[in-house]
């Protein structure tokens, strides 16, 4: 299971989160019809979102809260912005973790693409 993983800020478009998540596969070598999962933190629910897991056909999850907060100590990233906006490390990465589960790891550190992060977090199926 790999899911990506999103951070933005207001007014992102479809094609903003695309080029970020375009960067995301390209720079762990995934290809795109391995994601399982697109997940956003709870608060920042967004129409771009919407439309591109709708595009490509991808279900999406909002990350509550808790979860995020939870997640932010196995991120590699660390952003203040992130921290005073959100209480985690990096949104992006705490977002693909706590989607992905028990046993999730990074692909690699977060993408910054414009104002859109994306991580990537794998999980075996078996865990």
């Amino acid at each position: 299971m790999i899911v990506a993983g999103f951070g933005y800020r207001k007014g992102v478009s479809p094609e903003d989160i695309e080029r970020a998540l375009e960067a995301a596969l390209l720079g762990t070598r995934t290809s795109p019809d391995q994601l399982s999962l697109m997940a956003f933190p709870a608060l920042k629910w967004n129409e771009a979102m919407s439309a591109l897991a709708s595009s490509r056909k991808v279900p999406l999850q909002a990350v509550s809260q808790c979860d995020l907060e939870a997640a932010s100590e196995r991120t590699l990233t660390r952003s203040e912005r992130a921290k005073t906006a959100l209480n985690v490390d990096c949104v992006a990465e705490a977002a693909a973790l706590a989607a992905a589960g028990c046993g999730a790891h990074l692909l690699a550190p977060r993408i910054a693409v414009g104002s859109v992060t994306c991580a990537l977090a794998a999980r075996d199926p078996n865990t």
